[in-house]
């Protein structure tokens, strides 16, 4: 089929605007400090290989990467991050390109993206929802050029990019599953009756097929992080998922996809399949128990669509338009970004709690420090540090060689695989707990508190108790199988 004609690129301005994104990502991110998740993904990227208990490997590797070009920093660690949100607001108008909008359309396609607090706030930091977004925002824009041109071919692209994007998260096959059944529901299928559907679907799989491997071998935990996921965080994620949808995107861009939906549904039936997506993910996630997060990113895509009629009303209401998309940035920026100082980041950590896990990590690791030398000197060659999550482990690994910390071990996710302390480690052990937990501590003889640590944020670490026992109860080859923790 032949393809359509679709507007120039308006890559001056949209650029711009990219760039414009990147050079204030970069301005604040050394601004607090490590987030949790990101002193894990180094310790992982030190352990590379085809898997890990929660997650594939690309972010990990990605995370090594970034680090040993740019420099072992927290502004080094998150150069990549920067350039895929670049990246991801060049891809909205790109999309906003395929629906027919022209220059200006696409233009206020990628501002929209810029301001989104979505997009702001993964290209902070190093997550996998970072380059989760930009394979999303690609597999649209090949569903779209799919859709829009009959071309078979398409196929093949939409499957190097889920493919890739399983080997960074596991979510890809919630839009591929969503547009699917999108396309047996409203049409057209017959992009769904070739050759080129398998094609793509052997390339995602080869791709793939070595993380699935490694799961097989580790008899899939990730299925057991999912369902702890699940059980643990479902009902407060059914309940807050509509207002999350709104509040992490933005409020003031709800009337945009709004109107994109709309466009799609009445005036590009050719792209129905890509609106429908939308509302078939959201009954996905919504069934699982899932974050909200997962969905957003088929809002960009709606967003990119609702451009076009969106500046007729700019046109009407100009002065309006600016104050609105003002406002948008500047509280998209104040709940996503470093911008206001530590101290003050309790004023928008109930909106956006990863604000609060950036801060005090150095201080953490000095009350773990004063924990630490309460062990007697003549016991310290046999004493251990158990952490009970994979941040407080990964901000000990970093910072706490300069505190004369030894190396510290956790059973949180990978670190269970990667270290356990020796049988020979008979001697006191200190328990870093978020809270003390009886059921945790049975595994160790006398133990009792002494120390808490204090945050000047309400973080998850704030009030973290430290806890110093005799001994362990059993020698660790043997406990170490029973406190392993999925999630």
């Amino acid at each position: 089929m032949t393809r359509p004609a679709v507007p120039a690129f308006a890559a001056r301005p949209v650029a711009a605007v990219a760039v414009l994104v990147g050079v204030v990502l970069t301005a604040l991110s050394g601004r607090y400090g490590y987030h949790r998740d990101e002193l894990y993904f180094m310790v992982a990227g030190r352990h590379l290989g085809w898997g890990y208990v929660d997650q594939p490997p690309l972010t990990p590797f990605i995370a090594r990467v970034s680090t040993t070009i740019f420099g072992d920093t927290v502004m080094g660690l998150r150069v990549l991050s920067t350039l895929s949100s670049v990246a991801t607001i060049v891809v909205v108008a790109l999309l906003a390109r395929e629906f027919g909008s022209a220059r200006r359309g696409q233009v206020l396609a990628a501002v929209c993206a810029a301001v989104s607090g979505f997009v702001l706030g993964v290209g902070h930091m190093v997550s996998t929802a970072t380059y989760d977004l930009l394979a999303w925002m690609l597999i649209a824009l090949f569903a779209v050029k799919l859709l829009q041109t009959r071309d078979g071919r398409w196929w093949l692209a939409l499957g190097l990019t889920a493919g890739i994007a399983l080997e960074n998260k596991y979510l890809v096959v919630l839009p591929i599953g969503a547009l699917l059944v999108s396309l047996l529901i409203v049409g057209p299928r017959s992009v769904l009756r070739s050759w080129w559907v398998l094609a793509g679907l052997a390339v995602a799989g080869l791709i793939a097929l070595p993380n699935v491997v490694w799961q097989f071998q580790h008899d899939w935990p990730q299925l057991k992080v999912a369902g702890g996921i699940s059980a643990d965080d479902g009902t407060e994620n059914r309940i807050m998922f509509v207002p999350l949808q709104i509040l992490q995107l933005s409020p003031f861009l709800v009337a945009v996809w709004v109107a994109g939906f709309r466009r799609i549904w009445r005036s590009l039936p050719w792209a129905r399949a890509v609106a429908l997506a939308y509302p078939v993910l959201c009954v996905a996630v919504l069934a699982v128990g899932g974050k909200s997060y997962y969905a957003l990113p088929l809002l960009l895509v709606l967003v990119a669509a609702g451009c076009e009629p969106t500046l007729r009303w700019v046109e009407r209401r100009r002065r309006t338009a600016v104050v609105t998309l003002v406002l948008t940035a500047l509280s998209s920026a104040l709940f996503t970004l470093p911008v206001l100082p530590a101290s003050a980041a309790d004023l928008v950590i109930p909106v956006n709690k990863e604000q609060g896990e950036q801060i005090g990590w150095p201080s953490f690791t000095d009350a773990v420090a004063a924990a630490w030398h309460q062990v007697p000197a003549d016991q310290r060659s046999t004493a251990t540090i158990v952490t009970g999550n994979y941040g407080e482990a990964g901000a000990l690994v970093r910072y706490g060689p300069a505190r004369g910390l030894p190396m510290p071990y956790s059973p949180h996710m990978s670190f269970w695989e990667w270290a356990r302390p020796p049988d020979s480690s008979t001697g006191p052990v200190l328990l870093v707990e978020i809270e003390r937990t009886p059921i945790f501590e049975k595994y160790f003889r006398d133990c009792n508190q002494v120390g808490t640590v204090h945050s000047i944020v309400s973080n998850d670490e704030d009030g973290t108790a430290l806890v110093l026992c005799a001994a362990p109860a059993e020698p660790w080859s043997a406990l170490w199988p029973k406190i392993r923790q999925y999630y």
